[in-house]
């Protein structure tokens, strides 16, 4: 990843709300997604600031299809950034027919940033997975093949939701451990997951891998996901075969996608604990070690439906980090693909559940409450082992680092409302 002029953090926009230093989208940023307007056909657009420059109104693409822009060339993807920032920073002679391309982001639509093929739900969070197996393997909470292959398993893309929207409670098998028999009921250990989604611009063949060297190559960038679950279903039914109605009901996702090349000062480097393997050859490389992690802060908020009534503010439940993930994202996509699988442009990653390793950086609510037995408090003297309906439950994530601008992701929000009667 090369940093270049578009990253120079003394850059202003003519967009004044870009120059907010507390803003998540500056020019250093530029975001790619989609929008509409009174309900017409979805067209891409570029957040910056408070507003949205629609690409084809500004003359910078021929379609509002957002398919091809994601797996165009690496060059491609930098030429378009760079005319992104010269046409937006302070005293550009395009400002004045960009405006005209120009919408407030809170009088449009914001919906899934591009079309989802396919949805693969990673387990890369070694905390979280600590923490969880622990609950219900006290003697072996990882299993032993954690530490070897990035565990996931194929999710379901039909369900994936943009932020900002509301999903009903899922009903389905629950067996309580005392109960005879199993019965169909709406689930009450409904819990969240902090994600990040990586989006896959350019694919592959069927039958050819693609390798660590060449895996972020194939990554356009990343999306903020909740993973919704419903953690007494998942008890039931999760062996032999892993996850199905726990987790096929609702998927939310940020509206926004955060390039690489936006990424590209956050970089880290990638490091294993000590005495843990390394990983296989095909899973390492020089340039993995070097600068594999990208250093992004995550935070979970909750809005009740008692604090929305009374006009309160969403109380951070958690905060965690991407520096945490035993496994990074070019590891994903090599090991997706080591055995001849396809991937296709517009398909999804999620990294897993991203928690850090104090009791405070917990990505579900299952952690934060060991597993419903220690509710939370919150400040207005509600308390909370799972989610309730009515809650809100809200995504944020950024990235800092002296020297150049702070850029964020926005929002990743749902709301839960009452399961189906019957």
């Amino acid at each position: 990843m090369v940093i270049d002029a578009t990253h120079d953090p003394s850059l202003v926009s003519w967009v004044e709300s870009a120059n907010d230093p507390a803003g998540d989208f500056p020019i250093q940023n530029l975001p790619f997604g989609r929008f509409r307007e009174d309900g017409e056909g979805w067209r891409i657009g570029v957040a910056i600031g408070d507003e949205v420059l629609g690409l084809k109104s500004a003359g910078l693409v021929d379609s509002d299809d957002i398919a091809p822009l994601l797996a165009a060339p690496a060059a491609t993807r930098r030429a378009l950034r760079g005319a992104l920032s010269e046409g937006l920073r302070r005293g550009s002679a395009r400002e004045t027919a960009w405006r005209r391309a120009l919408r407030p982001r809170s009088g449009v639509e914001l919906g899934l940033p591009c079309e989802i093929r396919a949805f693969t739900d990673f387990y890369t969070g070694i905390h979280h997975a600590t923490a969880v197996g622990r609950l219900f393997r006290p003697d072996q909470p990882l299993l032993p093949n954690y530490k070897w292959v990035p565990i996931a398993y194929h999710a379901r893309s039909s369900s994936i939701l943009p932020s900002g929207g509301s999903f009903r409670r899922p009903r389905a098998q629950v067996k309580g451990p005392e109960a005879a028999a199993p019965c169909l009921m709406p689930t009450e250990r409904l819990d969240y997951e902090l994600e990040l989604g990586i989006i896959i611009g350019s694919g592959n063949a069927l039958g050819e891998p693609v390798s660590l060297e060449d895996a972020e190559s194939r990554i356009f960038g990343l999306t903020l996901l909740n993973d919704w679950s419903a953690r007494d279903v998942q008890a039931w039914e999760y062996q032999p075969l892993g996850p199905f109605l726990a987790k096929n009901f609702a998927t939310t996702l940020s509206p926004w996608i955060v390039t690489l090349e936006a990424l590209a000062p956050f970089r880290e480097p990638f490091e294993r604990p000590g005495g843990d393997p390394a990983p296989l050859a095909y899973l390492d490389s020089a340039e993995n070690r070097e600068a594999g992690v990208i250093g992004i802060d995550l935070g979970v908020w909750l809005e009740t439906a008692q604090m929305r009534r009374k006009g309160e503010a969403a109380i951070r439940l958690s905060r965690s980090s991407y520096r945490d993930a035993y496994w990074t994202m070019a590891q994903l996509v090599a090991h997706h693909t080591v055995n001849g699988c396809n991937l296709e442009t517009g398909d999804l990653l999620g990294t897993g559940t991203l928690s850090g390793p104090e009791p405070g950086q917990s990505g579900s609510m299952i952690e934060l409450s060991a597993g419903g037995k220690q509710p939370i408090r919150l400040p207005n003297g509600e308390s909370r082992a799972f989610v309730l309906d009515g809650d809100t439950v809200i995504f944020t994530a950024a990235c800092r680092r002296d020297g150049f601008r702070r850029i964020g992701f926005g929002e990743c929000r749902a709301t839960v409302v009452e399961a189906l009667r019957g």
